[in-house]
């Protein structure tokens, strides 16, 4: 196929938002910086079209996002001015600083503050100068995080510029302090936002002990936002440093935190990470809290109160029966489930998981039928439960009933291969799966033999 060919597929397939026909024609041979009949380079089609997956793919394949296009922008340009802080770092590509001079640097960083300090809508009316309201819907900016997208006189952008602007300083290495990254942050309190979570991830890259210390100061914020905030940084901290020195820092700022916090959601949080680290204080903050009014806190108890899924104590047990018996069904579940592997429990645990797994919400049916399967309990009363499952309308549930009776080379698991039906994308390397698959193996080898 000619040069001219391959490149016209290549428009085709990004106008298309196919990234991986980019990807393969890349490989073929198309150029990455082929134009439309525009004369607009494919790159910049990505952009316009807010597809991140492309653009990225186009970057990697060697599309120049710096190329002066005939108005004197680039595509990088246009990725910030855009807005969407997905898009923006698909075209940011690798260690910006190298490529950029210092004049394209401060243009970059000039158009997405003043983006950022105007505002998506102002702007937008400035630009247009056409009356009337602006147009504003909640999109998916990538797979985690939204955005607003505002339209008006003709003029589409996301309103990500403060994560955008974010992004830069750090590419840039323009270190901002903290507290300006926390309000940007707060403007808009909610951790799937962009902003938030793209300032939570930068703050997390940075190891100084000022920008630690600045952070960890808003967990005596009265506002609970900011409380919430510093435990998101924290966690997100936990990914990418996992020293000895770390989580010495983190267990025992934890360890005070979750006695002194009021607020029953930022408290809840605070012991779900609190026990992901463990402290010798762990049992006694959970016996604590065991009994607290707000039923997300009880949820997050177990943890503190069992280690390999049995109780630590006997007072630890005592609060953990206590739990299974919760009159909140979430709460039963995760005492059942963290409870499972301890036998002065079990004759308790597993008529509570028989009751779950006949809840409507499947988010319950679906956790207690897989803590049904696991658990040692092999009695007919189970894997009659798990039998009956199998007519579950959730599909995983299905799954999750089958590999019980598989573990258990139940004669009913040949049923569970009809009743769970073909699985799709995704289960390839599912654990359950291939329980079930090989003991249908051994049943078809037992019979050849």
């Amino acid at each position: 196929m000619g040069e001219s060919a391959l490149d016209g597929r290549l428009g085709s397939a990004v106008r298309a938002g196919d990234a991986e026909a980019v990807r393969e024609l890349l490989d073929k041979g198309a150029d990455p910086d082929a134009v439309d009949s525009n004369g607009l380079p494919v790159l910049c089609l990505a952009v316009a079209a807010y597809d991140a997956p492309v653009a990225e793919v186009l970057v990697e394949g060697g599309a120049n996002p710096d190329r002066v296009l005939p108005d004197g922008t680039t595509p990088l340009w246009r990725a910030v001015d855009g807005g969407s802080p997905a898009t923006f770092s698909a075209v940011l590509g690798k260690e910006p600083r190298l490529r950029l001079p210092q004049a394209a640097r401060d243009r970059l960083l000039a158009l997405a503050r003043s983006w950022y300090e105007t505002g998506a809508a102002e702007e937008l009316r400035r630009r247009t100068g056409a009356p009337g309201p602006v147009a504003t819907v909640r999109v998916e900016d990538d797979e985690f995080n939204w955005v607003d997208q505002l339209s008006h006189g003709g003029l589409v952008v996301r309103a990500g510029h403060g994560a955008v602007l974010t992004s830069l300083e750090w590419a840039f290495r323009v270190l901002t302090p903290a507290d300006e990254l926390i309000a940007r942050a707060l403007e808009q309190p909610d951790a799937e936002h962009v902003v938030w979570s793209t300032v939570c991830w930068i703050l997390a890259q940075r190891r100084s002990f000022e920008t630690w210390s600045a952070v960890v100061a808003h967990r005596h914020d009265p506002e609970r936002a900011h409380r919430l905030f510093v435990l998101d940084c924290l966690r997100t901290r936990g990914f990418l440093d996992s020293s000895p020195l770390y989580d010495k820092q983190v267990r025992d700022l934890l360890a005070v935190w979750v006695t002194e916090e009021p607020d029953g959601e930022v408290l809840a949080k605070a012991l779900d990470l609190f026990t992901e680290y463990g402290h010798p204080d762990q049992e006694a903050i959970g016996l604590r809290h065991a009994g607290h009014p707000d039923a997300r806190v009880r949820r997050e108890v177990p943890y503190a109160l069992c280690m390999d899924f049995a109780a630590r104590s006997p007072a630890a047990r005592a609060a953990l029966l206590a739990l299974v018996r919760d009159p909140v069904p979430e709460v039963r579940l995760r005492a059942c489930r963290t409870g499972l592997r301890d036998d002065a429990l079990l004759s308790e645990i597993i008529p509570a998981l028989l009751s779950l797994a006949e809840a409507p919400d499947a988010d319950l049916r679906g956790p207690a039928a897989e803590a049904l399967a696991d658990s040692p309990d092999r009695t007919p009363v189970v894997a009659d439960a798990l039998v009956a499952l199998l007519g579950d309308e959730d599909q995983l549930v299905r799954l999750v009933a089958g590999y019980g009776l598989a573990l258990r080379d139940d004669p009913r698991t040949a049923e569970a291969f009809e009743r769970v039906g073909p699985l799709g994308a995704g289960y390839e390397y599912d654990h359950r799966a291939d329980v079930l698959w090989r003991w249908k193996w051994r049943q078809e080898r037992s019979a050849d033999e």
